[in-house]
């Protein structure tokens, strides 16, 4: 995907500079996703409490998974819980049953919901919501903020513990 000087792909979607509420939010997932799936990005860390507000449940989201998904790639999840992702977005859980190789999901029940970070890394670029409750963040091609930003999702998974199962074994 080629980006012009104010950050924005060829198909004119955000991918660096401000975002600002949750339809800008929306947008900046998929736009980052259909990048990953372009550009072959070998991971991807994603962080929230909850996952409410990310469009993981859409046809376009799942479509980009798809072409993203493959040998050598890696998805980590972190999140305080998974209860609205396996209620509200069941394309999602579908598409991670099939790519559970590739995936790992980890709760984080030591971080408060308020501080855990809403985020979408990958060594190539990265996406921050700041601002929760109006849902404003920033997209990033900067190397400093990426390394920070993955500092703290580091921090976060050394927090967490295996979580999200993509199979439920009955007994």
């Amino acid at each position: 995907m080629a980006t012009t000087e104010t950050g924005e792909d060829s198909g004119g979607e955000v991918l660096k500079g401000p975002f600002s509420g949750p339809k800008a939010f929306a947008q900046t997932i998929r736009a980052a996703l259909a990048r990953a799936a372009q550009e072959n990005w070998p991971s991807m860390v994603w962080s929230d409490a909850n996952f409410e507000e990310w469009p993981l449940g859409e046809r376009a989201v799942s479509e980009s998974l798809q072409a993203w998904a493959g040998s050598g790639r890696q998805l980590v999840l972190l999140a305080r819980s998974y209860d609205s992702v396996i209620r509200y977005q069941p394309r999602f859980v579908t598409w991670r049953k099939t790519w559970d190789h590739i995936i790992e999901c980890r709760v984080c029940k030591n971080i408060d919901a308020s501080e855990m970070p809403s985020a979408l890394w990958s060594p190539q670029w990265a996406m921050r919501r700041l601002d929760l409750v109006r849902s404003t963040g920033v997209a990033d091609l900067e190397p400093a903020r990426r390394v920070l930003l993955k500092e703290e999702l580091d921090e976060c998974r050394r927090q967490s513990s295996p979580g999200f199962s993509a199979t439920t074994l009955g007994l």
